[in-house]
């Protein structure tokens, strides 16, 4: 499809939300319907045709797919199990003896958002491209093969396309990981970084704390918080066992004689997150620590510590 005008005369839209809007759900529900309806997740999940040995595949085998999606994802069973006890419809209301009903999103109660993104994951590993191979004149139907990677490519397009359209800060990847999108310069620094500091323990730190951050599960990204900060305490002993006399040295590495007030700046920048550290709930629990309770903070004193770091790094070139 085409450019929407909208898009041509204001630019594309912000990406900035983390949440899937019944809308959205709706649209990728059905987009995982009408896969199920022509045949695409026919490779993996087989409705063989009584003729010819069992060989030729002529659609899906909705049990099949039924059966691996609720194995692969355990909390749509227990979901499912949940609604059946209250006497109220499945989580997908599979109906083999109805197959234009296979999703009826009227009765769908929506998952929450990992499970949604481990769905559409699901999804991306089982999606081939079907290609009708001949016409089977007594079971009136066509047989298939399938292109694996066309299929995919074709399904990343899609998901990508719905959550650009609604402003979602989610991406499908090529590979049929999900990540996170991250506001520009920042999110190039943190997806190209490689960490070469010479000490393996603080290079494991960062590529954890990165990696995590990328995540679209909110406790992930507390998760990355927590890993950066305990990088950044290994970190000021990577030049002087001593953390004041460590810190110190890294400091003045990144900041150069000649440039004392950018000097300062850095070493109350350095004090007002290892202090942040201390006061709030980020490596450690005691009760008088105060908690983080949106994720924009979480991204805030993320983006913060990670920038310092990257510079500390850069500087005394130890990030690829």
């Amino acid at each position: 499809m085409t450019q929407y005008f909208s898009d041509q005369e204001l630019g594309e839209r912000p990406r900035t939300t983390y949440e899937i809007s019944s809308t959205v759900w709706e649209r990728i529900a059905w987009l995982v319907q009408e896969r199920i309806e022509n045949g695409s997740f026919g490779q993996c999940f087989p409705e063989k045709c009584g003729d010819f040995d069992s060989i030729v595949c002529y659609g899906v085998n909705i049990a099949q797919f039924e059966a691996a999606i609720k194995a692969e994802i355990p909390a749509l069973a227990k979901m499912e199990q949940d609604w059946v006890d209250s006497e109220s419809p499945s989580v997908f209301g599979f109906r083999s003896s109805d197959r234009k009903r296979i999703w009826e999103m009227s009765q769908i109660e929506q998952p929450p958002l990992d499970v949604i993104m481990d769905i559409i994951q699901f999804c991306w590993a089982s999606v081939a491209k079907p290609e009708q191979s001949g016409w089977h004149r007594y079971y009136q139907h066509y047989h298939l093969d399938f292109d694996k990677s066309a299929g995919q490519t074709e399904f990343v397009k899609q998901v990508n396309r719905i959550f650009s359209r609604n402003e979602i800060a989610f991406t499908l990847t090529e590979l049929g990981g999900i990540e996170r999108l991250i506001p520009e310069p920042f999110g190039n620094a943190l997806r190209r970084s490689y960490f070469q500091t010479g000490d393996t323990q603080l290079d494991d730190l960062l590529e954890t704390s990165r990696q995590k951050f990328l995540s679209p599960d909110e406790p992930e990204r507390r998760d990355a918080l927590e890993k950066l900060w305990d990088a950044w305490e290994r970190l000021k002993t990577i030049e002087h066992s001593d953390k004041a006399k460590g810190a110190a040295i890294i400091l003045d590495k990144s900041a150069g004689a000649s440039q004392p007030a950018f000097r300062g700046m850095l070493d109350d920048e350095a004090k007002a997150l290892t202090a942040a550290g201390n006061k709030l709930r980020i490596r450690h629990s005691e009760t008088n620590q105060e908690r983080l309770e949106e994720y924009e903070q979480v991204d805030y004193l993320f983006q913060r510590m990670f920038s310092l770091i990257y510079l500390i790094l850069r500087s005394t070139g130890r990030v690829g």
